[in-house]
């Protein structure tokens, strides 16, 4: 059976995250640099082999001083650990797709389930076959080694444990 592989298109794909802080408030996060590919045998991608890198020194919340707190080592550890990665397959759902696999983060390597909108196949302008999905699901932060905590005088949490993953992806098919 042929296979053929598709990249990540980096211009028109986004990889951001979520998270409660205070309890009150949400906190958007992006990674400005990441690449990934996925081989597939169909171009419905049932099965698809998926793999995903994230730069963690790309970490942009839009505050200097928090992308630093991120990237230290009460959380990401970037100096360590520069890159967040993930191995895994696209599966049939229902009527659906979830993309299931190994997500790592620092030294931790924890098996993941995220829920994927897959939005078709299409060609560009320039002759490009584009596929695209919407990716989202949740992950506890501290099954990876990102513990840091702080409790408010209040007795408000200011980091949620939980951290909401979207992704918006679109696939350049290779020849």
């Amino acid at each position: 059976m042929s296979t053929t592989k598709w990249i990540i298109d980096p211009t028109h794909s986004e990889v951001s995250f979520k998270v409660k802080h205070l309890v009150i408030s949400t906190v958007t996060g992006y990674f400005k640099e990441f690449e990934g590919a996925a081989e597939s045998s169909s171009d419905d991608f049932e099965g698809a082999s998926v793999n995903f890198s994230a730069d963690i020194n790309s970490i942009d919340t839009n505050q200097k001083d928090r992308d630093n707190h991120l990237k230290s080592a009460d959380f990401f550890d970037a100096e360590n650990h520069p890159k967040l990665t993930f191995a895994g397959n696209i599966l049939k759902d229902g009527g659906g797709y979830k993309l299931v696999g190994d997500l790592t983060l620092r030294d931790a390597t924890k098996k993941v389930e995220l829920d994927v909108d897959f939005g078709g196949v299409a060609g560009d302008p320039y002759g490009q076959t584009k596929a695209g999905f919407e990716i989202e699901g949740k992950i506890n932060r501290k099954d990876f080694g990102l513990s840091w905590s702080a409790v408010t005088e209040a007795g408000s949490v200011v980091v949620s444990d939980q951290v909401r993953l979207i992704l918006s992806v679109q696939l350049v098919k290779q020849a």
